[in-house]
């Protein structure tokens, strides 16, 4: 018998049930004749608070909720690669086709597809012994990935039934496991977990490897562990989506979970499109063969905007299990928020700094706090990394999304707005932003980079702060007065900041940038500061130095040097060298 409650009253996406209904904290019910899915959040014993993850216009009271008995969940098994869901895991490609461009109430279709047959490979057999996180079957789920079908992390025992390797449905039961009590418990390849609830893992560790993107200024200048968390907080028209963009198609990550949270729809139509004509670098197949987009843009309701997050981590922790990195791109941290916020409201909850709820800065932290470098239950190594996109109103810094965010993640790509405006992107300001995994990182870059890597980095960080402060006296009475060592700062940051910093997205050899050819740009740039330097000390002014074109010559190297070529490198050396030698000669 089902249990149920009767509705008593409707604000926007909260009800109230009167009276004490038997629901659980936290239990997904059903909501009216539509079947519309809600979530209980609140419990009295005379009343019962549920919010409601779809529109509730015509909703009244009479209406009846059911309880289903289970927390909100998500299915995991194959097919979650390639699909686009909404903030609740149901695929919108399946959506479409009953309801047509707009969801409609009450649409109930499966998160997988029940009907396809998967060829699967089994990895146990009647006899062993198995424990949560063991890998029981595999199946090919996409040209990319293999997905690792594995036991639930509650279950463990003997296997007394195991069928052949042949092809199932993701419904299916393949292995019989019979715990110590006796209990049966029958596994397919799909299993259920519910969204708040952070899968278990056997110990989390620090990350000593960086998530390699390709993009100068963050590997390079501020890089992210491979588990680690970072936020990318720009005012509107700074870059923030296309720096996620980059990530998500360059970075060395297994597979990509992309949540579009409140964002609006055209710009996560750009991202579907984009995603499905990309080739992914690593394996040469589709890039959506290793991502997963989950859609919840501005227009659909508030309620699910909240849980969307919840459901991308789960998605990505799933995976980490089967001991794959992934890379999660929460586009924005804001417009969850948000959300958090209106639902405070509805709740007449006191609010705390700007309207928002005071359990802002918890939420917040729960949610960074899923990312990790982990050993998986099945002893393999997995990761999550974690990148947000904060949209602070006006661009303000201050707000308390941004401020409590800083809070919580170890590495902070500020997006500058003249520098958006300037056309130079990615717009990330070099002063405001930081990184903490630099000295967790340094032993991997000297083991596969170079051991001068993160010296040469702090040099060119070292005249990036000088050129900042020379700025301000060059504001005040210009920059003929500096003497000629100064001038030359100013023109090699300048140099740092077109044929380093900045980076084209749809240049071929610029998209994306391997690590060595970082390390050999900031070399060539600073061995031409130092034979300038060289020039300065001997007398020779700066005007002399500039009427060479040596330094455009060096900020063009990000264009001229194919990827593939290192060895080109040596000839630009060469140009420093007779640059420095005519110099030398003409003022003799």
């Amino acid at each position: 018998m089902k249990k149920t409650g009767i509705i008593y009253g409707v604000n926007g996406p909260v009800i109230y049930l009167k009276g004490n209904t038997g629901f659980k904290m936290g239990e997904m019910v059903h909501v009216g004749e539509e079947h519309l899915v809600g979530e209980v959040i609140a419990l009295t014993n005379d009343m019962t608070t549920i919010q409601v993850f779809e529109e509730t216009t015509g909703l009244k009271p009479g209406a009846v909720v059911e309880a289903t008995g289970d927390a909100i969940s998500v299915t995991l098994g194959p097919g979650i690669l390639t699909n686009i869901f909404d903030g609740i895991q149901r695929p919108l490609n399946e959506i479409a086709k009953s309801s047509g461009k707009y969801i409609n109430r009450g649409v109930s279709v499966d998160s997988l597809n029940t009907e396809k047959k998967w060829d699967v490979t089994m990895k146990v057999s009647v006899g062993d012994t198995v424990t949560g996180g063991t890998v029981f079957a595999e199946t090919q789920e996409t040209r990319s990935i293999v997905h690792k079908s594995m036991i639930p992390p509650h279950i463990s025992g003997t296997v007394t039934k195991a069928v052949s390797d042949g092809a199932y449905t993701v419904t299916e039961p393949l292995v019989t496991v019979t715990d110590a009590a006796g209990t049966e418990h029958e596994i397919a390849l799909s299993q259920k977990w519910p969204i708040r609830i952070p899968r278990p893992s056997a110990s989390r560790h620090p990350s000593t490897e960086p998530l390699v993107t390709g993009q100068r200024i963050l590997d390079t200048m501020f890089p992210i562990a491979k588990g680690g968390t970072a936020a990318v907080p720009g005012g509107f028209g700074t870059g923030k989506t296309m720096t996620q963009h980059q990530i998500a198609k360059w970075s060395n990550a297994d597979i990509i979970i992309y949540i579009g949270c409140g964002e609006r729809g055209n710009e996560m139509t750009q991202v579907l499109e984009e995603f499905q004509e990309l080739t992914d670098p690593k394996t040469g197949n589709p890039l959506m063969d290793r991502t997963s987009l989950i859609a919840n843009t501005s227009n659909m309701p508030v309620a699910a905007r909240e849980a969307s997050i919840y459901t991308g981590l789960t998605l990505a922790e799933y995976y980490r299990d089967m001991g794959y990195d992934v890379a999660i791109m929460a586009d924005s941290t804001s417009r969850w928020a948000e959300a958090l916020r209106e639902l405070s409201g509805r709740l007449e909850e006191m609010p705390a700094e700007e309207g928002f709820p005071a359990y802002l800065a918890s939420r917040l932290s729960a949610f960074y706090e899923r990312a990790g470098m982990v050993t998986n239950l099945n002893g393999t190594e997995g990761s999550v990394s974690i990148i947000g996109a904060v949209s602070p109103q006006g661009g303000d810094f201050s707000e308390p999304v941004t401020q409590n965010t800083k809070r919580f993640v170890r590495c902070f790509w500020g997006l500058d707005k003249s520098l958006a405006y300037a056309r130079h992107f990615p717009a990330i300001h070099w002063i405001t932003s930081y990184s903490e995994y630099l000295s967790d990182l340094m032993p991997w870059y000297a083991a596969n980079v170079d051991k001068k890597f993160v010296a040469y980095r702090n040099q060119i960080m070292g005249l990036l702060n000088q050129e900042s402060s020379l700025n301000e006296i060059v504001k005040l009475i210009g920059s003929d007065v500096l003497p000629d060592d100064q001038k030359l700062i100013l023109e090699i940051a300048r140099v740092i900041r077109l044929g380093f910093l900045q980076q084209n997205a749809f240049h071929p050899e610029d998209t994306c940038v391997p690590l060595s050819k970082q390390f050999q740009m900031m070399e060539i740039i600073l061995y031409l500061y130092k034979k300038s330097k060289a020039l300065i000390a001997m007398g020779h002014p700066m005007s002399v130095l500039k009427a060479d074109n040596i330094f455009e010559k060096i900020i063009a190297i990000k264009y001229d040097v194919p990827n593939d070529k290192p060895e080109m490198f040596e000839s630009y050396r060469k140009a420093v060298d007779d640059f420095y030698d005519n110099v030398l000669k003409k003022n003799q």
